[in-house]
């Protein structure tokens, strides 16, 4: 069991690193126009463009994922005895760290730009900031790297520090957002753009940040006409084999086809800090775009958990009644430390 549980762990840990892997490679290639790895072979042949720095970068790129594959094989050497049920924790874990992050971000995020258009909207912008910065605010790059930025990376502070988020809370702002829109537009003839655009804004967060702690809570639509009936070793292996086949090969779909080139779904929004045609609206059309991205790397998490989760099974590593039909045993689903979810928080 050892042997198949090393396996198991390490095809986990490396799933997870190719996935940051990825998105640091995408980041450096259009953000910073390192090469690709296409590229990288190409410097060899007569025509390519690539300059020496270009294959120094590339080289140093390939040099990286070796030694991250090195050093995942060390770990889960040197952690032989953690379980796969303590890993599919962790995985679940980070998965809801990367949510409550997501959800501080918008939340604050949704607020502060709002209440920027709205000053815009009515002509005070200038008079509390001066015209300097009503300048700069009034563009989509510079109010995306001085606002939106360092707000996001407050909410990843913030995630490291609380133990629950509240999807409940969200809603209530989506409804309270849309209710100030009915009530300005039929009792005072008030309507700006930046309304709608924070209630489409909070709405789609709602729906694709929750998605990961859904699965967790089994709350996704499944037709058991079949599975309902099958032993749970029966079970196990459908989890298992529908994690990897279908759960993370979507996730990677949505990666590779929404971040293959720089005008990638994923990618063109956030280069260009695409805004919507409304010229006095919310400038976080492009953080809408990767609100995919959130989707992906937080359900593949969630798919990784779950696969250990069922592998616990397969292996014998905890017995199959001792767990629920979603893959927690004992039948709870919290996450315990600092970085888990609670029921209660959600």
């Amino acid at each position: 069991m050892l042997r198949s549980r090393l396996l198991l762990r390490t095809f986990a840990m490396l799933m997870m690193a190719a996935v940051f892997l990825f998105l640091l490679n995408r980041y450096l290639v259009f953000w910073f126009d390192w090469p690709d790895i296409p590229q990288l072979l190409g410097y060899f042949s007569a025509d390519s463009a690539l300059d020496g720095l270009g294959f120094a970068k590339g080289l140093g790129l390939v040099l990286l994922y070796v030694l991250v594959v090195m050093l995942v094989i060390r770990q889960v050497r040197r952690s032989a005895d953690t379980t796969l049920m303590q890993d599919s924790r962790r995985y679940s874990a980070l998965a809801a760290y990367i949510i409550r992050a997501a959800f501080w971000s918008v939340l604050l995020v949704g607020i502060v730009d709002a209440t920027i258009s709205l000053l815009r909207v009515e002509g005070l912008l200038a008079g509390l900031v001066g015209p300097e910065w009503n300048n700069i605010l009034e563009q989509a790059r510079p109010r995306g790297l001085y606002v939106h930025y360092p707000l996001v990376l407050l909410s990843f502070v913030i995630a490291a520090f609380t133990r629950s988020i509240s999807f409940v809370w969200l809603s209530l702002l989506v409804i309270l957002a849309e209710f100030a829109i009915v009530l300005t537009r039929f009792i005072f003839s008030y309507e700006q753009a930046f309304m709608g655009d924070l209630v489409r804004f909070w709405y789609a967060a709602l729906f694709l940040f929750g998605s990961a702690y859904t699965l967790l809570q089994g709350g996704h639509v499944r037709v058991d006409l079949l599975y309902a009936g099958m032993r749970r070793r029966t079970q196990a292996w459908v989890n298992a084999i529908g994690s990897v086949l279908l759960g993370l090969s979507l996730c990677w779909v949505i990666l590779t086809m929404g971040m293959g080139n720089r005008q990638g779904v994923l990618i063109a929004p956030v280069v260009n800090f695409e805004i919507s045609q409304s010229n006095y609206g919310m400038y976080v059309m492009y953080l809408m775009a990767a609100f995919l991205l959130i989707f992906a790397v937080s359900m593949a998490c969630q798919f990784v958990s779950y696969f250990l989760c069922s592998a616990a099974i397969l292996v014998h590593e905890v017995e199959a009644d001792a767990v629920d039909d979603y893959g927690y045993s004992g039948g709870g689903h919290d996450i315990d430390g600092p970085s888990g979810l609670t029921e209660e928080g959600m």
